[in-house]
């Protein structure tokens, strides 16, 4: 709820203000298409221990791409409401430390990589020159951690029930592309218990991402 809450904030916050009677409306769809940061957990010795390698060795944050649209249903008052969908993937590499002379090396590479792909409602405040929104989704993500050329465990091919929220803000300098962010939240749930190895935990990821946006 707290993470919530603060995407209700930043897109209220951000919302670009409205000119008044002269103002176009919000045109008929959207598409975004973001790069993005995913703070991936970095301290979690129950998400290193689903994959049976060292809290050390998380990768921790990384880089991505989001992809969505949206197209405009119905304006009610000051809020426009859409639907649409997108698709999130990152990724991220942890490399060990080189291990001082003489030494063996006391970590590991290990890759991470998250991938959701959710349909998205949306609540929209503004209008054709900007706008910012609430949105989200449910989806089946997948969660792939592991050792650095290692194949995937049916950890890593599970699909994970996944809720996304968030919000955002599209600004429009000219007619048809824009500049927009999104700050977003995944609550990713547990993950299936895999033989010996406890399932991944429930997890919070953030994930952070600007870029531009066509009308």
């Amino acid at each position: 709820m707290r993470g919530f809450a603060l995407a209700i904030v930043i897109a209220l916050v951000v919302c670009p203000a409205a000119s008044a009677q002269q103002a176009p409306r919000i045109g008929r769809f959207v598409v975004d298409l973001h790069g993005t940061v995913p703070l991936f957990p970095g301290d979690s010795p129950a998400l290193a221990a689903s994959r049976n390698i060292t809290v050390t060795d998380l990768p921790g944050h990384g880089l991505g791409v989001d992809v969505g649209a949206q197209i405009y249903l119905v304006k009610w008052r000051a809020m426009t409401v859409g639907i649409g969908g997108n698709l999130m993937t990152a990724r991220s590499r942890s490399t060990p430390p080189a291990p001082a002379a003489g030494q063996a090396s006391t970590g590991q590479p290990v890759v991470e990589r998250f991938t959701s792909l959710a349909p998205q409602l949306s609540f929209n405040f503004g209008n054709g020159y900007g706008w910012s929104y609430l949105s989200g989704g449910i989806s089946r993500a997948t969660w792939f951690l592991e050792p650095d050329g290692a194949t995937a465990t049916a950890a890593d091919e599970e699909k994970i029930k996944t809720i996304n929220y968030g919000g955002g803000a599209r600004w429009f300098k000219k007619k048809h592309v824009g500049f927009s962010f999104d700050i977003r939240f995944y609550a990713i749930n547990p993950g299936t218990p895999n033989g010996t190895l406890g399932g991944s935990p429930r997890t919070r990821l953030l994930v952070i991402g600007a870029g531009v946006s066509v009308k």
